[in-house]
């Protein structure tokens, strides 16, 4: 056999076995928040091999402008859903961080066929017909006591400049308190990660706001990962993240 056809085979066994390697990610951004937060989380991805998309839900991000008061969470499922229907993405793993636990468990009710895999990065899980307020333990009444709301959105107070870019920005707060309507048994044969972040600092694991979710996730017998670091590891714990992330392609 010639040797440029033995380095043409070779190159195609490689790329069948990295074809077969790929995974597609679909990774939904929190609350306040936009994709330019996971910009590097996605490079790192793309440069192990896989392909990842990052949808703007609406009126979030670069995507604030389109604001409106009809947005709610419904909008922000179909954001994520017609990323993939019109993308044609099939064997997603699909990742939502905090807010975004609310919108992924939408996405993988509406297209189960689609979905792979669901990972929860420090994030929602409603109950059947609950509202992220209700899952956070509070109702609308105390939830527009607990956050800053001006007319339709939650102000974050922590955002002082707002004219810089990228930037959090108000997030609108019939997202909050519109109850998701689905099927728990829809996820039962889907493969199911939390991904639990804690700081030894402010209290350790109980003291956590998101305590309440990684024990609903071991109840429900979901793999646990449990990581140090804060609520937006993909900030301050990036490699170990993109590690954790990359497993999940097993």
């Amino acid at each position: 056999m010639q040797k440029h056809s033995i380095i043409t085979i070779l190159m195609v066994m490689f790329f069948v076995a990295f074809s077969k390697a790929q995974s597609t990610y679909v990774i939904v951004h929190g609350a306040w928040g936009g994709a330019w937060q996971f910009k590097n989380t996605a490079k790192h991805l793309q440069e192990a091999g896989h392909t990842v998309y990052r949808p703007t839900m609406t009126g979030l991000g670069e995507r604030h402008h389109l604001y409106n008061s009809e947005v709610n969470l419904t909008t922000h499922i179909t954001d994520v859903v017609n990323t993939i229907l019109f993308e044609d993405l099939n064997d997603v793993i699909l990742v939502g961080h905090s807010y975004g636990g609310m919108v992924v468990t939408g996405v993988a009710d509406s297209i189960p066929n689609r979905i792979k895999k669901i990972v929860y990065l420090d994030a929602i899980i409603p109950e059947e017909n609950q509202s992220a307020v209700q899952a956070l333990g509070m109702d609308e009444t105390n939830a527009e006591q607990a956050f800053k709301v001006e007319n339709g959105v939650i102000v974050p107070p922590w955002v002082k400049d707002t004219t810089k870019t990228p930037r959090d920005v108000p997030h609108p707060i019939a997202t909050f308190i519109q109850p998701l309507r689905y099927s728990a048994n829809k996820l039962n044969d889907c493969p199911i990660t939390y991904i639990f972040t804690y700081q030894n600092e402010f209290g350790g694991k109980e003291k956590d706001d998101f305590y309440r979710f990684y024990v609903k996730a071991k109840e429900k017998n979901w793999k646990i990962v449990e990581m140090e670091a804060s609520h937006n590891p993909q900030i301050d714990k990036l490699n170990e993240l993109v590690a954790i992330l990359l497993d999940e392609v097993k």
